[in-house]
């Protein structure tokens, strides 16, 4: 079983090759300058203590899974120490403001911290990236009072929190939430019902745990517009921040899941808890929107994450591995057979994973810097940032945990049955993995999204910048090469493309709105494969243009990437074209009650 390895490399190519990363963090303002010598501290202290930390328990945490005893969850062994000098060393509250009580780096710095502590034990990473629920929602929405009660000790990594959502009854549809709140004399609101799926509800690793809850407050509306969201602590705390008691928090159960069993999924149940109001009544949904906004970008992450874990496996197991002859000829003379890596159909394996896993790094990073522009950027361009990220985040969510998942299960199929053999480690990274696709909105719910919100309902507006985009690209860079002027011919025609595909779509949907659905998800990844090459397209154009000769193998590698990606991997988008424009009838003819077995 290999050891995880941060690809420092690969962020040294995106930050100083392809997106420019010493005029980016100069142009921002209102955010703790990144110098690049504090940018090459960050990021090296996150790789050891990825390498470090995390890693040496991501096989023992699946191993021993955590325990439920009498309410109380112990969490695999290791998992509180490293939890704790988390907290300590600062990585809590990295792109928190200042003035909230963080470092007030900016956000971009926090995608790649995330990455590699992520891809190094995503289990363990739950507990940390939960903990920031109730922080954003404070920071969102919460008065003074409220932020110095409760944001010091989750910053320092002494309390834990989470975000409860989901009822039994209910999944993405919130809606029908029943949970419950009452309003008291002193301000204060007791809250019961019961949430499930509540990721990090409870565990042995902090002293308190501090969980933003969507309620609905008696005799406010039914449906969405009804819901407040609530802060309630496992622990009652006073206004100076000291813990008081005992809450009417309790947990119910965890579940037994297919994997990250480090992480305690539970049942937490209000019974008559006490909670405080976060913003106003009936508005809880806005300030969680927000929220879960950075969810799905932080869940686009972990398919990066467990992609770049998979592809470490199984290229060191092609590499190790030696099973019969190259086609050509032995490559391995001295040996009884080849590396398989030898093999074309393996190259393809791998290929595959490098292609999609060093795009969606691609992705991810344009992404942080979105959000860095959008919020500290030029005044100016602030706005068209915003825009893009909103267009940009149901297909990084959908599309990145997509072929994640197809990056995973091409691991284990490289290994062969060696690969379903717990030992050798890529089963449990299929087993984490699997539930990315799922949690913080299905892709169906992602694909809606998009088609519904992003492109619908503003007559393709959003789209129409993000072709801008591409076309700007293709204008400028086109002649640089006969390569890079073949991606760019491409890249211009499939815009063209996808415009046409997302006006056909639209106008088929007003007329019935099950065209919408049967569409969503293929015009999702269509998009997905679009905005992945236009990435690639800026990778071989950084690579073509470097001056770096003692990196010839990393960017001949690059450029084998690039033209393997533009050759088998986006014609896929005339298959899911085809199928977008399939229409509903194919999906929606036979009645529901017909298909009972």
């Amino acid at each position: 079983m290999s050891d995880y390895r941060a690809p420092t490399r690969e962020f040294e190519f995106l930050l100083g090759e392809v997106f420019g990363a010493s005029d980016h963090y100069a142009s921002l303002e209102g955010c703790e300058k990144l110098t690049p010598e504090l940018l090459d501290s960050v990021l090296m202290g996150a790789r050891d203590f990825a390498e470090g930390v995390a890693a040496p328990l991501y096989r023992s945490g699946d191993q021993q899974g955590c325990r439920y005893e009498d309410g109380n969850v112990l969490t695999p062994d290791g998992f509180a120490d490293a939890f704790r000098q988390y907290g300590e060393d600062g990585w809590q509250g990295l792109t928190i403001a200042a003035e909230e009580g963080g470092q007030g780096l900016p956000p971009s710095l926090g995608f790649m911290v995330t990455e590699m502590i992520g891809a190094a034990n995503w289990a363990w990473s739950m507990y940390s990236g939960l903990a920031m629920a109730p922080v954003n929602c404070l920071i969102s929405a919460g008065t003074p009072e409220q932020k110095a009660q409760y944001l010091p000790k989750i910053l320092d990594g002494s309390w834990g929190g989470t975000m409860c959502l989901t009822e039994a009854h209910c999944g993405s549809d919130v809606g029908l939430i029943r949970t419950r709140a009452t309003r008291e004399d002193d301000g204060t609101y007791v809250l019961t019902g019961s949430k499930i799926f509540v990721s990090g509800g409870e565990q042995d690793m902090t002293e308190n745990i501090i969980h933003s809850v969507l309620a609905r407050v008696e005799g406010d509306p039914a449906g969405t517009k009804g819901l407040s969201l609530f802060i309630v602590p496992k622990m009652l705390v006073n206004e100076a921040g000291e813990i008081t008691g005992p809450n009417a928090v309790s947990c119910g159960s965890i579940e037994h899941k297919m994997g990250l069993k480090g992480s305690a999924t539970c049942v937490i149940n209000f019974d008559g808890a006490t909670g405080v109001l976060i913003g106003e009544e009936c508005r809880g949904l806005e300030v969680m929107f927000e929220m879960m906004n950075t969810a799905r970008l932080g869940t686009a992450l972990q398919g990066l994450a467990m992609g770049e874990l998979a592809r470490q496996y199984a290229l060191d197991y092609a590499q190790e591995r030696e099973q019969m002859r190259s086609l050509t000829g032995p490559k391995n003379p001295d040996g009884e057979a080849d590396p398989i890596l030898v093999h074309p159909d393996v190259r393809r394996m791998i290929l595959t994973q490098n292609a999609f896993v060093e795009g969606s790094r691609a992705f991810a990073f344009w992404l942080g810097q979105l959000i860095d522009l959008g919020r500290f950027g030029p005044e100016a361009g602030r706005q068209q940032a915003s825009d893009l990220l909103e267009f940009l985040t149901p297909i990084a969510k959908a599309f990145v945990t997509e072929t994640g998942q197809e990056v995973a299960n091409l691991g284990l199929q490289v290994f062969g049955g060696h690969g379903y053999v717990a030992d050798n480690g890529i089963e449990q990274v299929v087993r984490d993995g699997r539930i990315s696709t799922v949690y913080e909105g299905t892709t169906g719910i992602q694909a809606l999204d998009l088609i519904g919100r992003k492109v619908l309902a503003n007559g393709g507006s959003l789209l129409k910048q993000v072709t801008a985009l591409i076309r700007a690209f293709c204008a400028e860079s086109a002649s640089a090469s006969d390569e890079i002027g073949a991606y760019c011919d491409e890249l211009l025609r499939l815009c063209d493309e996808w415009e046409g595909l997302a006006a056909t779509i639209t106008d088929r949907a007003i007329k019935n709105l099950d065209e919408l659905g049967s569409s969503s998800v293929d015009f999702l990844m269509y998009s997905g494969y679009i905005v992945l090459a236009y990435l690639w397209a800026r990778m071989a154009l950084a690579v073509e243009s470097g001056s770096d000769a003692s990196n010839a193998a990393y960017s001949a590698k690059k450029l084998a990437t690039a033209r393997f990606y533009f050759a088998r991997l986006l014609p896929r988008t005339s298959a899911h074209a085809a199928a977008a424009l399939a229409g509903a009838e194919t999906l929606m003819s036979i009645p529901h009650d017909d298909f009972a077995i």
